[in-house]
């Protein structure tokens, strides 16, 4: 692969392609109806944050939301936490959905490792949502009530989520690869009414047979009234008592569909925080929030129409799941997979992206870096005539992932890297249509999102590193945690370094023209004889080294101790860490970062510990290995692969690590 410098020029839209854009609509319209004119992008992000509530107003006209009720402003408190939203209006989420309904035409496009390539018509999508928000109702779910869901990225799960949203129920979801206490951790502190669950799935060509988990969450979950059981493993089953209904028994009954008008703060679904060292966070957003900044993002930054085909490999279990739903907000086809993105190999997801004609594909930097490590070349063996965008997140996408899918997927394709997070269920920084790609940088600042580098002591910085903060609310921003008395949890998460400002936890560099490169998490950085570096840097230049498929990298300073800086890499099969890759790595860590970070020991290891959502555990292995008891330094229930630890325990034995408390 060619190599490509930091900041070099990947992609310019045409003239053509600028002024097709829906950002440059957006900008047309608001000079023909409201006087405002704008030549570049950079004007227009600075007014959206200035003229904060001017902003929000005319994304709600432009993007014709529906309200019984008329608002009595914009924004009553301007004040983080506790920001409040056009208040007065009432509206709902799925409404919005469903004005897009056209009868035939495919609102999803499915496949799965089992089940093949097939569509869901408009039609079918809202007879059944339908037939689900009827059953709902039947079993005495109310507004405000829980609906949670153990279920993966498959259409019965749209369809349910849907359900609840037009009731104004309360919707929470986790993907079937969690564990039952992983699962409990979540649904036991927001008391649900109902759970809707698969008997089962398959990943990595491989069948689980879910049903005893589901018996345990029905089980510890005291506040269930019934459950409603979804075939997918196997095509009949059987309700095993009274309180189990049948999916499939619930969708042969006729209904219409009908919506609950709700105040633009009332919650419309829960998320939740990695919880990897305790409970994870219930994070409450509304409906009006989320309607509003998803049809912002999508219908004005990232080019996304009903003509388009809208795809990101996701699981239930995180974020992007529910943003990906949002396409249908638009009237865009939503793609959905369920399975791992390299079984059988990893060509998968780009032959879906053939098949369904996919015009905006998302993944993660992840998934990119596997791809270049298994030398694929999508482009040679698939049909990307409609492919309009990439879109990456999940973490920072390197140079080189830059130049893999300007080289090995499409030359003419717009490359958008954003990062956003839970938190919001949106990106903060991203891209636009209308600006050069620029390798390893984020072309642009979100619209209405007010972000900037802060140093330590609040002042803002250009050209150099600091902490992403964000200076405004935003509407998709957390109502509330659950359970949380007098904000105090979502004060210690956000607002506990800079008061009234939210403090994201991630390193960001922004420039004169407004462009970002994120460095990783902020609380994750390595401090060598006083120098500052995220892991991210460190894990861009570990992982060009061939042999290498991932790396982790702790910082063991300790007051009062000597340094140690372990490095722990998984290896492509067939290599071996010996002392020339060893000797490799450390001079691409010499010459790409600084002989300041090339660590004290390199390790191999068969895993990196990661998250469920997939995150490097970065802050728990340092606890571990520092000496924390395992139960004080991680939640083990909310790993993807919870054998990992086993090394990194061992190995803090060995260290000699003295058992610190708290």
């Amino acid at each position: 692969m060619k190599a490509v410098a930091d900041g070099t020029v990947l992609w310019t839209p045409t003239e053509e392609q600028i002024q097709q854009s829906t950002v440059q609509r957006y900008m047309n319209w608001l000079k023909e109806k409201k006087g405002l004119d704008f030549k570049t992008h950079r004007q227009l992000w600075s007014w959206s944050v200035e003229r904060l509530e001017e902003f929000w107003e005319t994304v709600w006209e432009y993007c014709d939301v529906q309200s019984s009720t008329p608002y009595a402003c914009v924004l009553e408190k301007r004040n983080m936490p506790g920001a409040k939203w056009f208040p007065g209006a009432h509206l709902n989420y799925a409404e919005h959905v469903f004005r897009n309904a056209q009868e035939e035409k495919p609102a999803l496009l499915f496949r799965s490792e089992r089940i093949p390539y097939r569509e869901v018509t408009w039609k079918e999508l809202k007879e059944q949502t339908a037939a689900v928000a009827s059953a709902l109702k039947k079993l005495g779910v109310k507004q405000g009530d829980r609906v949670v869901a153990y279920m993966p990225n498959i259409p019965e799960t749209v369809i349910a989520f849907l359900a609840c949203a037009s009731i104004g129920a309360i919707w929470s979801s986790c993907s079937p690869d969690f564990g039952a206490n992983s699962v409990i951790d979540r649904f036991q502190q927001i008391e649900p009414t109902v759970l809707i669950a698969v008997d089962g799935c398959q990943y990595n060509g491989k069948t689980f047979d879910k049903r005893s988990v589901v018996d345990e969450l029905r089980e510890k979950l005291p506040t269930l009234k019934k459950t409603i059981l979804v075939p997918y493993l196997n095509e009949q089953i059987e309700a095993p008592d009274d309180s189990v209904l049948l999916w499939n028994d619930i969708i042969q009954e006729k209904s219409e569909l009908s919506y609950e008008h709700v105040p633009f703060d009332h919650p419309l679904w829960i998320l939740y925080s990695s919880g990897t060292t305790g409970l994870p966070k219930p994070i409450v957003q509304g409906h009006g929030g989320i309607l509003l900044e998803h049809l912002k993002i999508l219908m004005i930054e990232q080019n996304i129409t009903s003509d388009s085909t809208f795809f990101w490999f996701t699981t239930t279990g995180w974020m992007m799941w529910n943003f990906l739903i949002g396409g249908l907000l638009v009237g865009a086809k939503v793609v959905l997979y369920d399975g791992s993105p390299t079984y059988p190999d990893g060509r998968v997801l780009w032959e879906l992206a053939e098949r369904a004609k996919v015009t905006h594909f998302g993944t993660s930097a992840a998934f990119i870096n596997v791809c270049m490590k298994l030398g694929i070349s999508p482009k040679e063996m698939y049909d990307f005539s409609h492919l309009q965008a990439v879109l990456s997140t999940g973490s920072p996408l390197t140079t080189e992932g830059f130049a893999w899918v300007y080289e090995h997927v499409k030359e003419d394709v717009w490359l958008v890297s954003c990062s956003g997070g839970t938190d919001v269920c949106t990106a903060f920084v991203g891209g636009s249509p209308i600006l050069p790609v620029r390798a390893g940088m984020l072309q642009c600042r979100a619209l209405g999102a007010s972000v900037q580098a802060f140093d330590e002591n609040g002042k803002p910085l250009t050209d150099e590193v600091g902490e992403l903060v964000i200076t405004a609310p935003m509407p998709s921003m957390p109502l509330f945690f659950w359970n949380d008395e007098n904000y105090k949890r979502y004060t210690d998460s956000y607002f506990d370094t800079y008061p009234g400002i939210w403090k994201h936890g991630d390193w960001i560099k922004i420039d004169e023209q407004g462009s970002c490169v994120i460095y990783g998490r902020s609380d994750s950085t390595i401090n060598r004889a006083g120098v500052r570096m995220g892991t991210s840097e460190i894990y861009r230049a570990v992982e060009t080294v061939d042999g290498v498929l991932e790396s982790l990298i702790i910082d063991l300073e300790l007051m009062g101790r000597q340094s140690f800086m372990p490095l722990f890499v998984v290896l492509q099969p067939g290599a071996t860490l010996d002392d020339d890759l060893k000797n490799q790595i450390q001079e691409a860590i010499k010459t790409k970062v600084s002989p300041r970070f090339v660590p004290d020991e390199i390790y191999q290891v068969e895993q990196i510990p990661k998250t469920l959502n997939g995150k490097k555990m970065e802050i728990p292995i340092r606890k571990i290995l520092l000496g924390f008891p395992l139960e004080k330094a991680v939640n083990v229930g909310s790993m993807a692969n919870p054998d990992s630890l086993a090394f990194f325990v061992e190995l803090a034995k060995k260290l000699g690590s003295p058992m610190l408390n708290g």
